[in-house]
């Protein structure tokens, strides 16, 4: 193996390891700071399809890693609202006017409450940061919105996510 390609191979291990810890660092703050049941990373890799990359956690059994989203219910028009920066909270999913899928789907990871906002680079949505409460509804506080958007646009800010 030549040494410029090894240098490739570890560069681009060096940008998913600093990646990896960014994500991680935010999700415990979010976790700790919300005590929320859940908190996780859904990234876009292919226009409008994605899956939970990061989670932290309240207990072991909320696990959701490598989840993939319920295609048919996020489209297009979700992702122009999430891009245009749509903020969503949802108190309870068992009475909030939303889609039967989706609730269905939120419903399968155990979600009772719901707090969705998007990490936006310069190409677009590039994921969405979300805290789950499983354990029953929740009304979210402007402050934890606001710090939620503190940190979607921490992660959109980083080279490590722009360049990805």
């Amino acid at each position: 193996m030549s040494g410029d390609r090894l240098q490739k191979i570890v560069d681009s291990l060096t940008v998913r390891l600093k990646r990896d810890y960014l994500v991680e660092k935010s999700l415990s703050e979010i976790q700790e700071v919300l005590q929320s049941d859940r908190a996780v990373l859904y990234h876009f890799y292919r226009q409008w399809q994605g899956q939970v990359t990061c989670e932290m956690l309240s207990a072991i059994e909320l696990s959701i890693l490598g989840s993939i989203g319920a295609d048919e219910c996020f489209n297009g028009e979700y992702a122009a609202l999430y891009e245009a920066g749509r903020v969503r909270a949802i108190a309870d999913i068992e009475v909030e006017p939303i889609h039967e899928c989706h609730r269905d789907f939120l419903r399968s990871m155990k979600v009772r409450a719901n707090l969705a906002v998007p990490i936006l680079t310069a190409k677009g949505l590039w994921g969405l940061l979300i805290a789950h409460q499983c354990s029953g509804p929740r009304t979210w506080l402007r402050s934890e919105i606001e710090f939620m958007e503190k940190q979607a646009q921490n992660m959109a800010m980083s080279p490590t996510i722009q360049d990805s």
